[in-house]
């Protein structure tokens, strides 16, 4: 048996049962310290050896307490994913039924919020605790198609005994994070589940398409309210010498006078009227609109943070890693997405700087991609402005860069794969 055996399509070829058997071997043997017969996935490896840590028991099935029917309707109500669930149910519920499965969706607590489907595994789940307003966050029920996903930041497809606890074994699921494209936050996840002999490697694609659609339809109707701001801020920008910008409440840029337009400012977390100083404009002026923001940059020209710079990369929380700037023109604090705190934290540990290419190669395995690794940095110095340098990528000299890490060194970046924080995790050098 090859390693290629674990690959979900390799598996599709064998009958359930026996795929099942090949999995529970391998299990079993990450389980007693023993060499399996072939390697888990990467996904499921790291899965597993964050739920051991966590002391996720591995032979009983432990259950937090279900939401209360208030609880469930005030976190669906304030949901970003009400939004697009007409959508979601387009894309999933009809095949999902069809194919002996349920679409469920959760938030970023793990918590199921909606979950549709066949009766009889909706029946079959509930025997399993996966119903509405239970917690199925990785550090509760080990690894699953819910719980994994917002962890990993990636789409996952859970198989059989791949799950950590063995009485999921009879269960396959497929989950895809949704993100937020107004902000890039997490939002939530969409999981298809269904019994064991139901599962099909397309399913993680599907599942993967139709959230992709969904955030499509909030990108869509992010545009439409732009659009209405816009209708406010072309007539009052008329009127103000100078420069001056009209943003929504996420940074967002919908009319500029006097200086280039720019797709998006990146804005603190505290952020509202009165005077304030940004990397990217410099102290201005804030003023409240209708959905959005009035600023107007002082004169002078503030747009970088100076040479006495101080560069804080916050890591010690898995989930809301942030970077912090203070100097002569002032302090300023921004929330990371997951993948520009691995960039940062790549060139954080490494001063002399790194290529594109060296960075793709961490990042994707795939040196070739450094056109993407590009792409995400030019959207890093939006809010660094002035700090990082190209050819190589680092950090500008003078630059004084911090980086506090978690506690427990195996937190470190969770979704990443990225070499380099791997070896961190595991408390090796270099």
């Amino acid at each position: 048996m090859t390693k290629a055996a674990t690959d979900l399509v390799g598996m599709a070829a064998m009958d359930s049962v026996r795929a099942a058997r090949l999995l529970k071997g391998v299990r079993d043997a990450a389980l007693s310290g023993h060499r399996p017969p072939v390697d888990p996935r990467p996904v499921i490896e790291e899965s597993w050896s964050r739920v051991l840590r966590r002391g996720v028991d591995p032979d009983r099935d432990v259950r937090a307490r279900l939401l209360s029917l208030e609880e469930l309707e005030e976190r669906r109500r304030t949901s970003p994913l009400a939004e697009v669930l007409p959508e979601l149910r387009r894309g999933l519920v009809s095949i999902a039924d069809a194919a002996q499965h349920i679409m469920v969706v959760a938030d970023t607590e793990g918590r199921i919020l909606w979950r549709e489907g066949a009766p009889a595994v909706l029946r079959m789940a509930d025997s399993h605790g996966f119903e509405l307003g239970a917690d199925w966050r990785e550090s509760m029920v080990g690894t699953n198609g819910v719980g994994t996903p917002l962890v990993a930041r990636r789409p996952v497809q859970v198989f059989s005994a791949e799950h950590f606890v063995r009485t999921h074994h009879n269960w396959t699921c497929a989950g895809s994070p949704v993100t937020d494209p107004r902000d890039g936050r997490l939002i939530g996840v969409v999981d298809v589940s269904g019994p064991l002999d139901t599962m099909h490697p397309a399913t993680l694609a599907l599942v993967n398409s139709v959230t992709r659609l969904a955030e499509a339809e909030l990108r869509t109707r992010h545009l439409s309210t732009l659009d209405r701001l816009r209708t406010t801020a072309v007539p009052l920008l008329a009127g103000i010498p100078g420069r001056a910008v009209v943003v929504d409440g996420n940074g967002w840029t919908a009319a500029v006078t006097g200086m280039a337009p720019t797709g998006r400012l990146a804005l603190p977390k505290s952020f509202g009227p009165g005077r304030t100083w940004l990397p990217s404009l410099g102290s201005c002026q804030v003023d409240p609109l209708p959905g959005g923001w009035l600023l107007r940059p002082d004169d002078t020209d503030g747009t970088t943070a100076g040479a006495s710079a101080v560069v804080v990369l916050d890591l010690s929380s898995p989930r809301h890693p942030t970077v912090s700037v203070s100097g002569e023109a002032g302090s300023w604090t921004h929330e990371l997405t997951p993948r520009h705190a691995e960039l940062l934290y790549l060139l954080a540990v490494a001063p002399a700087g790194r290529t594109a290419s060296a960075l793709a190669g961490e990042l994707f395995g795939d040196a070739g991609r450094a056109v993407t690794v590009r792409a995400e940095l030019s959207r890093v110095r939006r809010y660094l402005a002035g700090l990082l340098d190209g050819r190589p990528y680092r950090f500008r000299e003078g630059t004084d860069v911090r980086v506090i890490l978690p506690q427990d060194p195996a937190d470190l970046l969770p979704q990443s794969l990225a070499s380099t924080v791997v070896r961190a995790r595991r408390g090796e050098r270099g």
